[in-house]
């Protein structure tokens, strides 16, 4: 059973930063792709960054250049990098891992975004 765990969230002042890290139970190659999306309150579960086994990484709008996905193949990690953070940043963060056309996701980690 692949597991996802997410890490990195919490409170932060407006135009701040942080890293969230989702680690896998498996090598990450085992994977077709890892994803980062994002669920604000009351709104859909949206895609921000989408890295491709090969390593390609495809952004969503809402990355919105402040965001960006990175990984760790020998830690079997990735990583999102979200800078200049605004009040409108604020959701729980889900990874996600597509394995033989199955969908995995972590429970997600929150972040909450002062004004």
């Amino acid at each position: 059973q692949v597991q996802l765990v997410e890490s990195g969230g919490g409170l932060v002042e407006a135009g701040g930063s942080l890293r969230l890290s989702c680690a896998a139970s498996e090598s990450i190659f085992n994977f077709n792709a890892m994803a980062w999306y994002r669920q604000a309150p009351g709104k859909q579960r949206d895609l921000i960054a989408r890295i491709t086994r090969g390593g390609r990484i495809d952004y969503a709008d809402s990355a919105d250049g402040r965001l960006t996905a990175s990984r760790d193949n020998g830690l079997n990690t990735i990583y999102l990098l979200m800078n200049g953070l605004k009040s409108e940043d604020t959701a729980v963060y889900y990874c996600n891992a597509n394995f033989l056309d199955t969908n995995y996701w972590g429970r997600g980690t929150q972040v909450t975004v002062s004004s």
